[in-house]
């Protein structure tokens, strides 16, 4: 068989250097898609209802005044991230982008502390403010004194702020409902995020996309977020859940009544 000589533009010297040059970038990508990126990944992690158990104990435990029966759920939601510390590959964090459960961010918006242990700490101490300011706040809205009713919340090892509004919530339905006799869920499932402080205004929390779909995977019809959360909120949210937006824990208890009496309801 003749020999065959190569094609002069596969071998001219600029076809070379071209073919040289995107194995170069064949090999750095393929080189990236394992190396470790500074992202983590999120995803729709637990939710609790205030009103019952978590982990086979009581969520709100209070002495001090009379505790009513309540019926229906008030379901505090979270998000599931990997670790401090951890990385995950370009081929992770491009899979994770592609799918919709799933949420790709900086490590230091999640973690800003990077340390594992630090981290830990850090999201316990959030737990604990924010469990003290939605006592706070539920005490201060039923006109009782926190010297003469005291709280005790238990969720485990669940960290960070998020659970203030439905914690406060759960305080009110436990001491007063809806002032007539009702709980303020109406027997439904509701669910929802938001910090809160002692004066008991709603604020921001991220990752409501995931936790939207976390609270209607375990039976929520009504998520509570803070108003500036909305269209974040909109974003693949789950058939059948409606979406109410509020600032105040005022505004959170006058939104629950509402839904009961078919009230007007703020909506995103």
């Amino acid at each position: 068989m003749p020999d065959v000589k190569p094609r002069a533009a596969l071998t001219a010297p600029k076809t070379r250097a071209l073919t040289l040059c995107g194995v170069l970038v064949g090999a750095l990508v393929g080189t990236a898609a394992f190396a470790p990126l500074p992202f983590t990944v999120t995803v729709p992690g637990t939710t609790a209802d205030v009103l019952g158990t978590f982990q086979d104990r009581p969520v709100l435990s209070i002495t001090g005044a009379p505790i009513r029966a309540t019926e229906g759920q008030l379901r505090m939601v979270t998000i599931t991230a990997t670790g401090a510390g951890e990385r995950i590959s370009l081929r992770e964090a491009l899979s994770s982008w592609l799918n919709p459960k799933e949420a790709v961010l900086p490590s230091e918006a999640v973690y800003p502390q990077q340390n594992p242990v630090k981290a830990n700490q850090a999201t316990l101490q959030q737990m604990a403010e924010s469990q003290d300011s939605a006592t706070l706040a539920a005490l201060g809205y039923l006109h009782l004194s926190p010297e003469k009713v005291k709280v005790k919340v238990d969720l485990g090892d669940i960290g960070g702020p998020s659970a203030g509004q439905l914690l406060a919530l759960g305080i009110i339905d436990k001491l007063a409902g809806d002032g007539h006799g009702g709980d303020l869920s109406g027997g439904k499932v509701v669910s929802g995020t938001g910090t809160i402080d002692d004066q008991g205004n709603v604020g921001a929390v991220g990752g409501v996309p995931l936790k939207t779909q976390a609270a209607a995977r375990d039976g929520a019809t009504v998520f509570l977020l803070p108003t500036a959360e909305c269209s974040d909120a909109k974003v693949n949210t789950p058939s059948g859940l409606r979406l109410v937006p509020v600032k105040t824990l005022s505004g959170a208890v006058d939104a629950l009544k509402a839904l009961k009496t078919g009230g007007a309801v703020p909506s995103c």
